[in-house]
């Protein structure tokens, strides 16, 4: 993995090419560890996921050497226990993807499949190259369909009855029909894919930085929420908080001054 800093912004790049980006135990691990490291980190304000050579990420790497090693800790489990760990190892990392308070945006081209499906559905926006295929991959080696975050995403971003499809055929979906539904905000040739990037992290980052942060929170919140009133509530909270801090102050005067915004860290 490849991770290049670029001002606040973070371009992400999976990097095992040769195997189509696949998850492998050694890349899981690294993914859990920069999510993590993205907790408390106030310096960068976006994060960029995208693949090196043919593809987005093309799943579990089957054929990794990692995947038949255990742990002393999952030896002395049953298989039940030794199962639920490594299986949460993969489901963290969209847990991980969602707690972060930075917006992540995936560029997906070639594959995004099985495991890299559920990543480029934990990111909060998707950009797809017009040679893009995705699918529910797990179905097709008899596990359920229904894996990292999967079953929760697709139904609230393409409705019951596509993620139902989705879910249970482990049919491919190329840009167009992804675009169609609403799997992804764009599709764009593969050469016009960072370009793409690039335009979206400009407008996010001549946001106000606690604003965009809240925003993010709020959203994924209100997904959830209760109800409107939960929502609401939440949403006057963020209000009073990004009004306090001088940015409000900051922001009407640009606009009045017809100048770009100088927001605070």
């Amino acid at each position: 993995m490849i991770i290049e800093k670029k001002g606040r912004v973070d371009w992400v790049t999976f990097n095992r090419p040769d195997h189509l980006n696949a998850l492998s135990q050694e890349f899981v691990s690294e993914l859990h560890h920069y999510f993590d490291s993205l907790l408390e980190d106030y310096d960068t304000r976006v994060v960029v996921l995208k693949g090196a050579g043919r593809a987005f990420c093309a799943g579990l790497d089957m054929k990794d050497p990692g995947r038949g090693k255990q742990t002393e800790t999952e030896f002395n489990n049953g298989p039940a226990n030794k199962g639920m760990m490594n299986q949460r190892r993969f489901s963290g990392i969209v847990m991980r993807m969602r707690r972060c308070p930075q917006p992540i945006i995936g560029l997906l081209h070639g594959f995004a499949a099985g495991g890299g499906f559920s990543i480029a559905l934990g990111c909060d926006v998707r950009i797809a190259a017009d040679d893009l295929k995705m699918n529910c991959a797990f179905i097709k080696i008899g596990l359920s369909g229904c894996e990292m975050g999967a079953s929760y995403h697709l139904p609230r971003l393409i409705g019951t009855s596509n993620a139902a499809e989705l879910l249970m055929t482990g049919r491919f979906v190329d840009a167009n029909r992804a675009l169609r539904i609403g799997l992804v905000s764009d599709v764009v040739p593969v050469d016009e894919l960072i370009a793409a990037g690039e335009a979206l992290v400009d407008d996010m980052i001549a946001t106000a930085p606690l604003a965009l942060r809240l925003t993010k929170e709020a959203m994924w919140a209100n997904v959830d929420a209760q109800g409107l009133e939960t929502a609401i509530a939440l949403e006057d909270r963020n209000q009073i908080l990004t009004s306090t801090n001088g940015d409000v102050t900051e922001g009407i005067a640009s606009f009045l001054e017809k100048r770009k915004p100088v927001f605070t860290n």
